[in-house]
């Protein structure tokens, strides 16, 4: 009989890398962990931890329990939402929204909002957080749907433990002081930027990535005049006249700030895509089915 409690620290080894690392996720010291994962290999019979120099690795053992153990726990997840699907007739309970900033502002508290007035029986709680930290947040069951911008540092959509569905593009508009020279013109390329001075995002930043790509792709290198972590730090900047930059349609800038706003025509235009995010097999909660369906009308009514 497999325990499925030392199942799940097997997986988080895996996940996390580290004994120690799953460890500290799971509120255990690191000789509990190992414990819990030496003493399922006992009661399998196979050795799932072997010695690696001074520390321990998962055995080939172990990475074949894994694959396991991933439809285990989707079933699990499935059998969880049949019967939340069968006791309730109406969405109850906590939601666990997270997401990256953008996501919270423009979509995820319209949703909360929406779901008081439509579910009152189910609570809904939001926590900011980046992609990385939103897919560790599912993974330990500290929440339910997350809300992410697709990056290369995500786990691959192929990815057992998660179920990742598209859910929009957000293309990157840009902005100008007003007296610009660009301001009053209907139709505006990438390479009619070319020899702009630009306010870029900081090194780093999926922002910046998304707007050198593009930039690439147009066939020159953007000046970058400044730099600047927050939008709205990137469109007083802008505000000032210091330069130009592009910022992403559902980014919000304070009421008054004196920018104008212009979509891109032509290609390449940059673009970020958002996705959703949940456990695999949980994506039929009637909690997170309700979530869904208030996203897709919101994102319909825009």
């Amino acid at each position: 009989m497999i325990d499925l409690r030392r199942l799940q620290v097997l997986r988080a080894v895996a996940y996390h890398g580290t004994v120690t690392a799953a460890a500290h996720a799971l509120h255990l010291t690191p000789s509990a962990a190992s414990q819990q994962v030496r003493q399922l290999g006992r009661d399998l019979g196979v050795q799932l931890l072997e010695p690696h120099g001074r520390r321990v690795r998962l055995s080939p053992a172990a990475h074949s329990l894994l694959a396991h153990a991933d439809a285990i726990e989707q079933r699990w997840q499935e059998a969880e939402a049949d019967l939340q699907a069968t006791s309730n007739a109406t969405a109850a309970g906590v939601l666990q929204l997270c997401g990256f900033p953008t996501a919270v502002s423009a979509l995820l508290a319209p949703v909360a909002v929406r779901l008081r007035q439509s579910s009152p029986s189910l609570r809904v709680r939001i926590r900011e957080a980046e992609p990385s930290e939103c897919f560790d947040l599912l993974f330990a069951g500290e929440a339910d749907l997350a809300v992410v911008e697709a990056t290369p540092d995500n786990p691959p959509l192929t990815d057992t433990r998660f179920d990742q569905q598209a859910l929009l593009n957000d293309p990157f508009d840009l902005i100008t002081a007003p007296d610009h020279r660009l301001t009053a013109t209907s139709a505006v390329t990438l390479a009619d930027l070319a020899t702009e001075s630009w306010i870029l995002g900081m090194p780093g930043s999926s922002s910046r990535q998304h707007v050198l790509a593009a930039c690439n792709s147009a066939g020159f290198t953007p000046g970058i005049a400044h730099q600047a972590r927050e939008w709205t730090v990137v469109a007083t900047l802008v505000a000032h006249n210091l330069g130009i930059a592009l910022l992403p349609r559902l980014a919000q800038l304070p009421p008054g700030l004196n920018v104008t706003r212009t979509p891109l025509t032509g290609t390449p235009t940059p673009s970020r895509r958002f996705l959703t995010a949940t456990r695999r097999g949980n994506r039929e909660y009637p909690a997170i089915t309700a979530a869904m369906t208030v996203l897709g009308t919101l994102l319909t009514n825009q």
